[in-house]
């Protein structure tokens, strides 16, 4: 009898073993303004690591101590020495899978958001992580698809939102058509449904449109998106149009979805005039509490509001992010949880 391998796709709300970043450092793309993004992942990993723990990925011993100067002596957390061409590990760690009911982590080959950067030490950090504490020896399997994890969202229950933007792009999986691309979806993480949301990117953001700057499962049936009222503003038309889409969702249950509005945060640019993809959408749930990212804004008391709707009995948490969207990510791109199951050793 042929055996039938299940798939699923954990949601982000499920039980957590760890959260995963990558700390920036004086060589790399935030040189300019390291300080002040320092303080912001000094926010970050001491708010994680009061609810699970953290790991951070570190450049080397020198790195690794300027971090332990910032942070502290924290037994929660746990330290891992790679190179990494960016800091966004939601788009380059593993992502997890459950497979007949035990977890994996699954290896998708990153190529710098369609050939944009480079991406070789991204492309090998996975290999690095299984090579120590704590993901020695875990199960896991290298996939040749290209994907990045801020392009998929799942309700843990086999629906998957994206963009037909990303994930249709030719700059990624050029050699598969729509289907073929909904057939590997199902292959690796268990889909049985796929939203394919038609959506261009917000202003700087660069990765062709990631679902996660965009909308977010929230429960299995409630999605947080980004939402524009401002006529004036270059998005209106097409966040209107992805609001329509929104409405014509359908649950498994055949039931339209709760959707809960995030206002967007007023235009940031950077020193070149270029405007920055700021954006509420981009949340982290970690074990009971909802970490939002904030951006010194008239709108950040809004999104807190509606996202303490969306998350019940969590605590809700203002995330100091402006200084991140100065390279084009915010709170959720720069972390990847692991659910609890996976198999994380701790020492």
């Amino acid at each position: 009898m042929t055996h039938i391998t299940m798939r699923r796709f954990p949601a982000e709300w499920e039980q957590q073993a760890a959260v995963l970043i990558a700390w920036p450092h004086h060589s790399g793309d935030f040189s300019n303004r390291l300080a002040a993004v320092e303080q912001s992942y000094c926010f970050i990993a001491l708010t994680i690591s009061r609810y699970q723990p953290l790991i951070i990925v570190c450049k080397d011993d020198t790195h690794q101590q300027r971090i332990l100067s910032i942070v502290g002596d924290n037994a929660a957390i746990t330290y891992i020495q790679a190179d990494v061409n960016d800091i966004w590990v939601r788009d380059t760690a593993f992502i997890s899978v459950e497979t007949d009911g035990k977890a994996e982590l699954v290896n998708f080959t990153f190529n710098g958001w369609g050939e944009k950067y480079p991406h070789d030490a991204d492309n090998a950090l996975n290999s690095k992580l299984l090579q120590s504490h704590p993901f020695q020896g875990l199960p896991n399997r290298t996939v040749a698809f290209i994907l990045e994890g801020g392009s998929v969202e799942s309700d843990g229950a086999g629906t998957v939102m994206t963009t037909r933007q990303c994930l249709l792009n030719p700059n990624r999986n050029s050699h598969l058509d729509q289907a073929a691309i909904e057939q590997a979806l199902h292959q690796y993480l268990g889909a049985e449904r796929i939203f394919w949301i038609d959506q261009p990117n917000l202003s700087g953001d660069d990765t062709d449109a990631h679902i996660d700057t965009l909308a977010r499962f929230c429960s299995a049936n409630t999605i947080a998106y980004t939402s524009c009222d401002d006529t004036t503003d270059p998005h209106y038309a097409s966040l209107k149009n992805m609001e329509a889409q929104l409405h014509a969702l359908r649950t498994a249950a055949d039931e339209p979805y709760q959707l809960v509005p995030l206002p967007m945060p007023r235009p940031i640019f950077d020193e070149d005039k270029r405007q920055l993809p700021a954006n509420y959408a981009n949340f982290l749930l970690i074990n009971g509490a909802v970490m939002v990212p904030v951006y010194e804004d008239d709108h950040d008391a809004l999104a807190l509001q509606r996202l303490a709707g969306c998350f019940p009995g969590y605590e809700i948490i203002a995330t100091p992010c402006r200084p991140l969207v100065h390279q084009y990510g915010s709170l959720h791109c720069m972390t990847m949880q692991f659910p609890d199951g996976v198999g994380l050793v701790f020492r």
